[in-house]
């Protein structure tokens, strides 16, 4: 794609800041209205009061909230599990495991990322045993056979590269071991745990996913069979708890430096614990601004989640694009001022430059009130 000539404006009026985020005039809120998510021009507007300060809020734009652990119903397959949102090139599912899958599963539709919320156990797959437990991505090329073998009760957030690959962000000029170091990335092994999973006996199937629809191949052996591999491709482990914060004691950094993975047309970002701010004047909470490229979706892991009141862990908000948004009343007393020293939270974030739509599962376990939430007290 050609580089963008954007349009060359620049100016300026009426009361405002010189440094974006950071000493605001004194009783306004600060509203970013920005191309391209965070990466294109902005403009820095000055509100007398919350850009979110409605009163009602009718239509296709209005932010949702689902609490999407409360889909308990266990599915042996992931192409069970129940899709949350979804568009042309980003299947989002929560899927819930009571034990060992009976089946292999392989998509064919794209790569395939697991966020573990909830368990530990194991994964076999073509490369081998993988070990996994709260708070992992496990990564898994397009066409991996695998199968994941629980200790008891999982709950997996599953994120599809639909017909695409997951890459690492450009870090620029951070370097390319700043977030985490590449060789934190754990490959599967293929030890004695994974040879005895070999020798599984009798009928073995593998659902397939491709275009959507599934189809089943049926071995009289276990088709995890391979005795070696080598090359510069595999499935990979990384806990969330690797991961290293970039971070600014004078500015609050936009979410997309917390970009991990990148698909075609959409990114996934990770949370994690963090120092606030420290300069009096800069914003210690997430800065309003128009969302008006990308659909926002946040999974909440684990944690306070600072920005958010009323979400759990195991709840999902989902913002569309052309929605603005910013802390909710709670958050915003601690503008300038945080009581505590650091976040706590972690949380995954997708952001996708098509529109998503919203599945029938998602829907039935919806927090209607949740546009409420902005609302302050009377």
């Amino acid at each position: 794609m050609a580089e963008r000539r954007w349009i060359p404006v620049r100016g300026a009026q009426g009361t405002h800041s010189r440094q974006a985020h950071a000493d605001m005039p004194e009783g306004t809120f600060e509203r970013e209205m920005s191309k391209e998510g965070f990466f294109g021009p902005a403009a820095f507007f000055h509100h007398r009061r919350p850009p979110t300060g409605w009163s009602d809020f009718q239509g296709p734009l209005r932010p949702r909230a689902f609490d999407v652990a409360a889909l308990l119903d266990a599915a042996p397959c992931p192409w069970d599990a129940p899709r949350i949102l979804h568009n042309a090139h980003v299947e989002i599912r929560y899927w819930t495991l009571a034990g060992a899958m009976p089946a292999l599963a392989r998509n064919a539709d794209g790569d395939q990322l697991l966020f573990v919320h909830v368990g530990a156990g194991d994964l076999f797959c073509d490369f081998g045993r993988l070990r996994f437990t709260a708070g992992d991505y496990v990564y898994l090329p397009r066409g991996t056979m695998w199968r994941l073998a629980p200790e008891g009760r999982a709950a997996i957030l599953m994120i599809e590269a639909t017909n695409g690959h997951y890459t690492l962000p450009d870090k620029g000029l951070l370097g390319g071991h700043a977030i985490f170091d590449p060789a934190m990335l754990d490959t599967p092994v293929m030890d004695g745990a994974f040879r005895a999973h070999q020798d599984q006996s009798g009928e073995v199937a593998v659902r397939i996913k491709k275009r959507g629809a599934v189809s089943v191949a049926t071995y009289g052996y276990n088709p995890l069979d391979v005795v070696g591999w080598h090359g510069e491709l595999a499935a990979a482990r990384i806990n969330v708890s690797a991961l290293r914060p970039v971070v600014s004691h004078r500015y609050h950094l936009p979410p997309s430096v917390h970009t991990t993975f990148v698909g075609e047309r959409f990114v996934v970002c990770t949370f994690a614990p963090r120092p606030f701010e420290t300069d009096p004047g800069a914003l210690k909470v997430p800065f309003f601004h128009n969302n008006d490229d990308y659909d926002e979706v946040l999974f909440y892991h684990a944690g306070d989640f600072f920005s958010r009141d009323n979400i759990d862990a195991g709840m999902m908000t989902f913002h569309p694009s052309g929605f603005t948004h910013g802390p909710h009343p709670k958050a915003l007393k601690n503008m300038l001022v945080q009581p505590k020293t650091a976040t706590d939270e972690y949380a995954v974030m997708i952001d996708t430059r098509d529109p998503l739509d919203v599945g029938e599962a998602a829907a039935a376990v919806e927090n209607l009130a949740y546009v409420n939430s902005w609302k302050t007290a009377e």
